[in-house]
């Protein structure tokens, strides 16, 4: 295989501050070359929703383009782009139905760290290459930030920035629990002291003291935290879909009386990144906790299906057993919470909603295991962080 290099750069392009990506043009597999206007206005697609995702980098169009037709090799590309992840794909179309596969890979090392395909009919080309960008967008976020985590971790001390710093916290952050949400914290302070106006640091430290609240005694102090980041995180975030879905998130959880906060940050978040699953989650559980039943479980079964491996699935599935326990479904809400408890064992919520359905079920030695754990995961688990939310009283909810 003869490889080429088409940038005329003399030496690599030093990466970004942020993760970086470059979409090679797709391959058309398919023999006609009629089609190499879809598989071109596909990638254009995947650029335009990866372009969204704020804490990405993503090499325009025309760069990207240059190797059409060319055999790369994607780590000579990432060192002529300057870019650290290539993704690459193929369309293959027979008849009148497509099949679109993709694989993302890390470009200094060559390795594999995501691939996937997708198959659809050509009725309508553009219907098809809308519901593509958005599902491979929805997937690469949290692979990428997974991604990025692991080399967080890799790196030497010295050399964190507020984004490495932000990037370490995220594990301890997303089990969601207080104990691990002070380690989190550790972190998210230095990354603002780096740089104070870090948006989405404010926000996963607002995210961070709503976890104390809720989870760890609910002391006023930290719900004043809380809201006093998620805040600062709505004030610098205006154009950062992340910081806005985790201010929402808070905002909606522990000020109901400011729910119209919530929604609109929910609202922003995804005007600016539509195929994003932790907002869409983060959206649906919180409107699970006011009670919106139908529209909570349609955005956690979209956010499920967009990114079906993400470690924050457990939050989505909670919002799922929320919103059918509030239409009276105690089975299905039974089902969801098990589901959420199975992706994150340390996560405290499904244990009391699991608790709670099977005793409306009837099924009370049950519900009693699962109260037992529960006190095992939250020791300092209270009734009233329960009974004070919007769906469990609703004459309570402003709405």
């Amino acid at each position: 295989m003869t490889v080429t290099s088409y940038s005329g750069a003399a030496a690599p392009l030093p990466l970004p501050d942020k993760p970086s990506i470059a979409v090679l043009p797709f391959q058309n597999m398919s023999g006609d070359p009629e089609q190499e206007y879809f598989a071109d206005g596909m990638v254009e697609e995947i650029i335009t929703a990866l372009s969204r995702i704020r804490w990405l980098f993503v090499i325009a169009r025309n760069s990207s383009f240059t190797y059409k037709g060319q055999a790369v090799d994607v780590k000579q590309v990432g060192r002529e782009l300057g870019v650290r992840y290539v993704l690459e794909g193929s369309v293959r179309k027979a008849g009148d139905r497509v099949r679109i596969t993709a694989q993302l890979i890390d470009a200094t090392n060559g390795a594999h760290i995501w691939a996937d395909r997708f198959d659809g009919s050509l009725e309508d080309v553009f219907d098809l290459q809308d519901k593509v960008a958005i599902s491979v967008a929805g997937v690469i976020e949290p692979t990428l930030r997974q991604a990025e985590i692991e080399r967080a971790r890799r790196t030497r001390p010295e050399s964190l920035d507020a984004y490495d710093m932000y990037l370490r916290a995220l594990p301890f952050a997303y089990t969601s629990m207080p104990e691990e949400a002070d380690k989190a914290l550790g972190f998210l302070e230095q990354a603002i002291k780096l740089e104070p106006d870090f948006a989405v640091g404010h926000a996963m430290i607002a995210w961070s003291h709503e976890q104390r609240y809720l989870r760890g005694g609910l002391m006023e102090e930290t719900k004043i935290a809380a809201l006093r980041h998620a805040r600062l995180a709505i004030a610098v975030g205006t154009d950062d879909a992340t910081a806005l879905a985790i201010a929402g998130l808070v905002i909606g959880f522990l000020d109901p009386q400011d729910y119209a906060t919530a929604l609109d940050a929910f609202d922003r978040s995804l005007a600016l990144s539509p195929s994003s699953a932790l907002a869409l989650g983060f959206s649906a559980v919180t409107r699970a906790w006011h009670g919106e039943s139908a529209i909570a479980i349609q955005q956690a079964e979209q956010a499920l299906r967009l990114s079906p491996f993400d470690p924050l699935s457990n939050i989505r599935h909670m919002a799922i057993a929320i919103a059918q326990f509030v239409a009276g479904r105690f089975e299905e809400a039974a089902a969801a919470a098990n589901r959420a408890a199975q992706g994150q064992p340390r996560f405290s919520p499904p244990y009391w909603m699991r608790a709670a359905a099977l005793a409306n079920l009837g099924r009370v030695d049950e519900a009693k295991i699962m109260a037992l754990r529960l006190l095992e995961v939250q020791p300092q688990f209270t009734v009233a962080s329960i009974t004070s939310a919007p769906f469990a009283n609703p004459k309570s909810s402003p709405r």
